[in-house]
């Protein structure tokens, strides 16, 4: 089946989300043109992601097409059980997967592979020293996110 996909207005830019057969295969920063047929995961995904957006939805419930490489699949699962509102270091997800400090930056490799941006909360992660660092959306976004989730931010979609 071919991929489709859609590109919906946020209040960090545009985000455009794909999918195929029945599932989302990514959420990512940047307009892209539409393609295919409309589908309900589409739909579903820009529904929730407003809903997230005006504050009403703290964890998605998506139909996902997982990574096929099980550590990427791992670090994503880890990311996906950070709390709404909290942060953790790429120490800590490290742990979380039973890896060593040596591992931290491959485990910090697979968070910014992260396919699903903010369904997946890699914008949660923060360095030890409680500094941002890298995200795909960048750093104003990533900050954005946190206080929108601490609740110092309301967001209006651009």
């Amino acid at each position: 089946m071919r991929t489709s996909s859609r590109t919906t207005p946020s209040p960090v830019g545009p985000l455009t989300a794909f999918a195929r057969d029945r599932r989302l295969t990514a959420i990512s920063f940047g307009a892209r043109p539409s393609a295919g047929p409309p589908s309900a995961e589409l739909d579903a995904a820009a529904a929730q992601l407003d809903e997230y957006f005006a504050g009403e939805r703290e964890r998605f419930d998506l139909p996902l097409a997982m990574p096929a490489n099980d550590f990427q699949r791992a670090v994503c699962a880890a990311l996906a059980e950070i709390p709404y509102g909290e942060t953790v270091s790429y120490g800590e997800i490290t742990a979380a997967i039973g890896h060593t400090r040596e591992d931290v930056r491959k485990v910090a490799a697979a968070i910014g592979r992260n396919p699903f941006a903010i369904v997946i909360p890699c914008h949660r992660v923060i360095g030890a020293d409680g500094s941002l660092t890298g995200y795909g959306g960048g750093l104003d976004s990533k900050a954005r996110l946190l206080d929108l989730e601490a609740g110092q931010l309301q967001l209006e979609l651009t």
